[in-house]
């Protein structure tokens, strides 16, 4: 007969502040929008995930509250984080009276106890049995199979939605790395504020994602592509279509790739000279959502000599990489964050 114990579930939870994804070993099984509607008045949820989504924008101010519980990687809103793990984890666990999942769960590096403290105890709170937390970049790392067990140099850019972190990994340990409080949303805002500048138009951030997804780059490119976006006239306040190019988008994201580009640069000077050997031989793995934004490799090997490449699963790494931390605790312990 099995022990009690092998038929609960080992999982890794990517808590991010766009998504958040949950993994057992077999691969991805919850990838859903960290995005959660309340019924103001009853303080009650009505959906998760893509469902409240969906409602962003489109539903009464005054009846429904659509809320982000992690702002730049971090909890902002405990009790909503709490029932939002509490949801997923029953979607994938079934009722958890009995076999309980143990949890291994991503945080930004350098997060402060108090914050890494609510994390786990929103994922205890939300059912799990036994709850540990894991660096994001560390997670990335063993998702994309670097050797980071060997004393050599291993680095790792995590291009979030709400944090970016540069790391450098060895031995299991990170020996230097940043966090940056901000990410892909900010790539959003800072197109939404050069369409304003530029043609006078205002535009929300999904449609300014969806520039920055369909026709964004971080470098020039040969094609030059268009997109006719709606928007609202600043002066009428009336609708008003503008065709946006790749050109300007590219223009538009300038400024907080050279915040990315610095971070990077900080860390490498951080980073002892024989890592940094190894890093140049061996190149920057990008990961996160951000890696997906064309010609972010080729910006990122020109800033820093260094070759940069986006890894082969650059959204899943970081949460398969926390099941994998699951089987390897008793080696990654001492580097772990502490709770």
């Amino acid at each position: 007969m099995p022990s009690m114990f092998s038929l609960s579930k080992d999982l890794g939870i990517d808590l991010g502040t766009i998504q958040t994804r949950i993994a057992d070993a077999s691969g991805v099984l919850v990838d859903e929008p960290t995005i959660v509607a309340i019924v103001i008045q009853e303080q009650k949820i009505v959906a998760l995930g893509k469902e409240a989504q969906g409602m962003q924008g489109r539903v009464s101010y005054e009846t429904i509250e659509v809320a982000h519980p992690l702002q730049n990687g971090v909890v902002a809103d405990y009790e909503i984080t709490e029932a939002l793990l509490h949801h997923l984890l029953r979607r994938v666990s079934g009722p958890m009276r009995v076999f309980r999942p143990r949890v291994m769960i991503t945080v930004p590096y350098g997060v402060t106890s108090v914050e890494s403290r609510a994390v786990h105890e929103a994922v205890l709170q939300a059912g799990s049995r036994d709850a540990y937390l894991i660096q994001q970049p560390l997670a990335a790392a063993l998702g994309v199979d670097l050797p980071i067990g060997m004393p050599s140099g291993n680095m790792v850019v995590s291009l979030g939605g709400g944090v970016t972190q540069a790391a450098v990994i060895s031995l299991y340990g990170i020996v230097a790395a940043e966090t940056m409080r901000s990410g892909g949303l900010q790539l959003d805002e800072a197109i939404v504020t050069y369409v304003r500048k530029k043609y006078g138009v205002i535009i929300g951030p999904t449609t300014a994602e969806q520039l920055k997804v369909k026709i964004g780059a971080a470098i020039p490119q040969d094609k030059e592509e268009g997109l006719e976006v709606q928007g609202q006239d600043q002066v009428s306040g009336l609708p008003r279509p503008v065709t946006i190019t790749t050109g300007e988008v590219v223009e538009a994201l300038q400024e907080p790739l050279k915040q990315l580009i610095e971070t990077c640069r900080r860390v490498l000077e951080k980073t002892p000279p024989e890592l940094v050997s190894d890093i140049i031989d061996r190149g920057v793995a990008l990961c996160g959502g951000g890696a997906l934004l064309r010609g972010i490799d080729k910006l990122l090997t020109k800033a820093l000599g260094i070759p940069a490449y986006s890894v082969d699963n650059p959204t899943t790494c970081v949460v398969e990489g926390a099941v994998k931390a699951l089987g390897m605790y008793t080696i990654l312990k001492r580097n772990l964050p502490p709770v």
